[in-house]
Protein backbone atom coordinates (compact mmCIF):
# COMPACT_ATOMS: atom_id res chain seq x y z
CA UNK A 1 0.00 0.00 0.00
CA UNK A 2 1.07 3.08 -1.19
CA UNK A 3 0.11 6.61 0.66
CA UNK A 4 -0.58 10.29 -1.31
CA UNK A 5 -0.15 13.33 0.53
CA UNK A 6 -3.23 15.52 -0.35
CA UNK A 7 -2.64 19.63 -0.39
CA UNK A 8 -6.24 20.63 0.85
CA UNK A 9 -7.25 24.80 0.92
CA UNK A 10 -10.47 24.78 1.71
CA UNK A 11 -13.21 22.85 3.51
CA UNK A 12 -15.52 22.15 0.61
CA UNK A 13 -12.89 21.33 -1.82
CA UNK A 14 -11.80 17.71 -0.71
CA UNK A 15 -10.31 15.16 -3.20
CA UNK A 16 -13.15 13.57 -3.70
CA UNK A 17 -13.42 10.95 -6.95
CA UNK A 18 -9.56 11.15 -6.67
CA UNK A 19 -9.30 9.69 -2.85
CA UNK A 20 -11.97 7.26 -4.55
CA UNK A 21 -9.71 6.28 -7.28
CA UNK A 22 -6.46 6.04 -5.13
CA UNK A 23 -8.47 4.16 -2.30
CA UNK A 24 -9.90 1.66 -5.08
CA UNK A 25 -6.52 0.57 -6.04
CA UNK A 26 -5.37 -0.42 -2.51
CA UNK A 27 -3.35 3.08 -1.39
CA UNK A 28 -4.18 5.51 1.00
CA UNK A 29 -4.56 8.97 1.48
CA UNK A 30 -2.91 11.33 4.23
CA UNK A 31 -4.73 15.00 3.70
CA UNK A 32 -3.16 18.05 4.97
CA UNK A 33 -5.60 20.63 5.78
CA UNK A 34 -3.57 24.46 4.75
CA UNK A 35 -6.23 26.34 5.98
CA UNK A 36 -6.81 24.89 9.67
CA UNK A 37 -2.83 25.76 9.99
CA UNK A 38 -1.75 21.96 9.78
CA UNK A 39 1.74 22.14 8.55
CA UNK A 40 2.93 21.05 4.78
CA UNK A 41 5.76 18.45 5.14
CA UNK A 42 9.24 19.22 4.57
CA UNK A 43 9.68 16.22 2.08
CA UNK A 44 7.76 13.75 0.22
CA UNK A 45 10.26 10.85 0.97
CA UNK A 46 7.04 8.84 3.04
CA UNK A 47 4.42 8.89 0.43
CA UNK A 48 4.18 8.12 -3.35
CA UNK A 49 2.55 10.98 -5.13
CA UNK A 50 1.04 14.33 -4.33
CA UNK A 51 -2.23 16.09 -4.99
CA UNK A 52 -2.63 19.77 -4.57
CA UNK A 53 -6.42 21.06 -4.64
CA UNK A 54 -7.99 24.27 -5.29
CA UNK A 55 -8.90 27.02 -3.31
CA UNK A 56 -9.84 30.53 -3.87
CA UNK A 57 -6.46 31.98 -3.26
CA UNK A 58 -3.98 33.01 -5.86
CA UNK A 59 -0.28 31.96 -6.25
CA UNK A 60 0.75 35.35 -6.55
CA UNK A 61 -0.51 35.95 -2.67
CA UNK A 62 2.10 33.88 -0.66
CA UNK A 63 2.53 36.52 1.10
CA UNK A 64 -0.95 36.19 2.62
CA UNK A 65 -0.42 32.71 2.69
CA UNK A 66 3.18 31.70 3.02
CA UNK A 67 2.22 28.04 2.86
CA UNK A 68 2.07 27.99 -0.69
CA UNK A 69 5.55 28.28 -0.47
CA UNK A 70 6.04 25.42 1.05
CA UNK A 71 3.65 24.16 -1.10
CA UNK A 72 5.57 25.04 -4.08
CA UNK A 73 8.70 23.13 -2.59
CA UNK A 74 6.93 20.30 -2.44
CA UNK A 75 5.68 20.50 -5.70
CA UNK A 76 9.48 20.91 -7.14
CA UNK A 77 10.36 18.26 -5.44
CA UNK A 78 7.68 15.74 -7.18
CA UNK A 79 9.15 16.97 -10.42
CA UNK A 80 12.22 16.59 -9.77
CA UNK A 81 12.17 13.19 -8.58
CA UNK A 82 9.38 12.43 -11.40
CA UNK A 83 6.70 10.95 -8.34
CA UNK A 84 3.05 11.41 -9.78
CA UNK A 85 1.60 14.56 -9.09
CA UNK A 86 -1.58 16.35 -9.66
CA UNK A 87 -2.87 19.74 -9.77
CA UNK A 88 -6.38 20.51 -9.78
CA UNK A 89 -7.90 23.97 -10.35
CA UNK A 90 -4.99 26.08 -7.42
CA UNK A 91 -3.11 23.47 -7.89
CA UNK A 92 -2.87 23.19 -11.13
CA UNK A 93 -1.69 27.15 -10.91
CA UNK A 94 1.35 26.26 -8.42
CA UNK A 95 2.24 23.57 -10.59
CA UNK A 96 2.76 26.14 -13.68
CA UNK A 97 4.01 28.18 -11.32
CA UNK A 98 6.37 26.25 -10.69
CA UNK A 99 7.40 25.47 -14.25
CA UNK A 100 7.89 28.93 -14.78
CA UNK A 101 4.88 30.24 -16.41
CA UNK A 102 2.91 33.25 -16.21
CA UNK A 103 -0.25 32.93 -13.76
CA UNK A 104 -2.45 35.49 -13.17
CA UNK A 105 -5.70 36.96 -13.00
CA UNK A 106 -8.72 36.29 -16.00
CA UNK A 107 -10.34 38.58 -17.70
CA UNK A 108 -13.81 37.27 -15.80
CA UNK A 109 -14.34 34.29 -13.58
CA UNK A 110 -15.41 30.79 -15.05
CA UNK A 111 -17.66 29.11 -12.84
CA UNK A 112 -20.59 26.72 -12.97
CA UNK A 113 -20.71 24.23 -16.10
CA UNK A 114 -18.79 25.25 -19.06
CA UNK A 115 -17.85 23.55 -22.04
CA UNK A 116 -14.71 21.98 -22.02
CA UNK A 117 -12.88 20.30 -25.01
CA UNK A 118 -9.63 18.43 -25.71
CA UNK A 119 -6.91 19.01 -28.40
CA UNK A 120 -5.71 16.39 -30.03
CA UNK A 121 -2.78 15.70 -27.60
CA UNK A 122 -5.26 14.37 -25.15
CA UNK A 123 -5.87 11.24 -27.29
CA UNK A 124 -2.57 9.58 -26.14
CA UNK A 125 -2.63 11.36 -22.53
CA UNK A 126 -2.67 8.28 -19.97
CA UNK A 127 -5.60 10.28 -18.07
CA UNK A 128 -7.67 11.80 -21.04
CA UNK A 129 -7.51 9.50 -23.57
CA UNK A 130 -10.66 7.87 -22.81
CA UNK A 131 -12.96 11.34 -22.69
CA UNK A 132 -15.30 12.34 -24.94
CA UNK A 133 -13.66 14.88 -27.65
CA UNK A 134 -16.02 17.72 -25.51
CA UNK A 135 -17.73 17.69 -22.33
CA UNK A 136 -19.07 19.36 -19.97
CA UNK A 137 -17.18 20.11 -16.68
CA UNK A 138 -17.50 22.16 -13.58
CA UNK A 139 -15.48 25.21 -13.45
CA UNK A 140 -14.51 27.58 -10.52
CA UNK A 141 -11.50 29.63 -11.18
CA UNK A 142 -10.57 33.35 -12.07
CA UNK A 143 -6.52 32.92 -12.41
CA UNK A 144 -5.27 31.82 -15.45
CA UNK A 145 -2.00 30.37 -16.70
CA UNK A 146 0.10 29.98 -19.90
CA UNK A 147 1.24 26.54 -20.87
CA UNK A 148 4.37 25.69 -19.41
CA UNK A 149 7.64 25.04 -21.33
CA UNK A 150 7.59 21.82 -21.89
CA UNK A 151 4.61 20.74 -20.99
CA UNK A 152 1.97 19.29 -23.49
CA UNK A 153 -1.91 21.38 -23.43
CA UNK A 154 -4.75 19.38 -23.22
CA UNK A 155 -7.81 20.89 -23.11
CA UNK A 156 -9.73 24.14 -23.64
CA UNK A 157 -12.98 26.25 -22.52
CA UNK A 158 -14.34 28.74 -24.68
CA UNK A 159 -12.90 31.18 -21.93
CA UNK A 160 -9.56 29.43 -21.09
CA UNK A 161 -6.87 28.73 -23.61
CA UNK A 162 -5.26 26.28 -21.05
CA UNK A 163 -7.62 24.23 -19.15
CA UNK A 164 -5.22 20.91 -18.55
CA UNK A 165 -1.50 20.30 -19.58
CA UNK A 166 0.75 17.21 -18.56
CA UNK A 167 4.37 17.66 -17.82
CA UNK A 168 6.59 14.75 -18.81
CA UNK A 169 5.01 11.44 -17.84
CA UNK A 170 3.84 11.56 -14.28
CA UNK A 171 2.62 15.15 -13.76
CA UNK A 172 -0.47 17.00 -14.60
CA UNK A 173 -2.71 20.13 -13.70
CA UNK A 174 -6.18 20.23 -14.92
CA UNK A 175 -7.56 23.84 -14.09
CA UNK A 176 -11.67 22.28 -14.12
CA UNK A 177 -12.50 20.56 -11.51
CA UNK A 178 -13.56 16.74 -12.53
CA UNK A 179 -13.05 15.48 -9.11
CA UNK A 180 -16.24 16.76 -7.53
CA UNK A 181 -19.40 15.33 -6.68
CA UNK A 182 -22.59 16.81 -5.97
CA UNK A 183 -21.98 17.12 -2.31
CA UNK A 184 -18.77 18.99 -3.19
CA UNK A 185 -20.67 21.20 -5.77
CA UNK A 186 -23.62 22.01 -2.86
CA UNK A 187 -20.16 23.11 -0.23
CA UNK A 188 -18.73 25.29 -2.99
CA UNK A 189 -21.70 27.37 -3.26
CA UNK A 190 -22.68 27.85 0.13
CA UNK A 191 -18.82 28.55 0.94
CA UNK A 192 -18.47 31.23 -1.90
CA UNK A 193 -21.56 33.07 -2.03
CA UNK A 194 -19.50 36.49 -2.66
CA UNK A 195 -17.74 35.46 -5.62
CA UNK A 196 -21.16 33.79 -7.28
CA UNK A 197 -22.56 37.43 -6.33
CA UNK A 198 -19.91 39.22 -8.02
CA UNK A 199 -20.09 36.69 -11.37
CA UNK A 200 -23.75 37.42 -11.81
CA UNK A 201 -24.62 33.83 -11.14
CA UNK A 202 -27.00 32.11 -8.72
CA UNK A 203 -25.84 29.04 -6.63
CA UNK A 204 -29.30 27.01 -6.81
CA UNK A 205 -29.31 27.48 -10.79
CA UNK A 206 -25.62 25.62 -10.45
CA UNK A 207 -27.16 23.43 -7.90
CA UNK A 208 -30.16 22.08 -10.15
CA UNK A 209 -27.83 21.54 -13.31
CA UNK A 210 -25.51 18.95 -11.20
CA UNK A 211 -27.28 15.83 -11.62
CA UNK A 212 -27.94 16.29 -15.56
CA UNK A 213 -23.98 17.20 -15.47
CA UNK A 214 -22.37 14.77 -12.92
CA UNK A 215 -23.09 11.08 -14.16
CA UNK A 216 -21.08 12.19 -17.05
CA UNK A 217 -17.91 13.66 -15.78
CA UNK A 218 -18.28 10.75 -13.12
CA UNK A 219 -17.30 8.49 -16.02
CA UNK A 220 -14.47 10.40 -17.01
CA UNK A 221 -13.01 11.04 -13.33
CA UNK A 222 -13.21 8.13 -12.54
CA UNK A 223 -11.18 6.46 -15.88
CA UNK A 224 -9.10 9.75 -15.26
CA UNK A 225 -7.88 8.87 -11.93
CA UNK A 226 -7.78 5.04 -12.17
CA UNK A 227 -5.03 6.01 -14.76
CA UNK A 228 -3.11 7.92 -12.48
CA UNK A 229 -3.22 6.11 -9.57
CA UNK A 230 -2.04 3.43 -11.70
CA UNK A 231 1.29 5.70 -11.47
CA UNK A 232 1.78 4.49 -7.47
Amino acid sequence: MAEVLVLQHVAPETAGRIGDAVAAAGHSLRVVRSFAGEPVPKSLEAVAGLVVMGGPMGVYERDRFPYLNDELRLIEQALRSEQPLLGVCLGSQLLAHALGADVRPGAAKEIGWHGLTLYETAATDLLLSGAPRAFTAFHWHGDVFDLPAGAVGLACSARTAWQAFRYGGKAWGLLFHMEVTEPMVAGMVQAFPDELAGAGLEGQEILAHAASHLPTLERIATHAFARWATLL
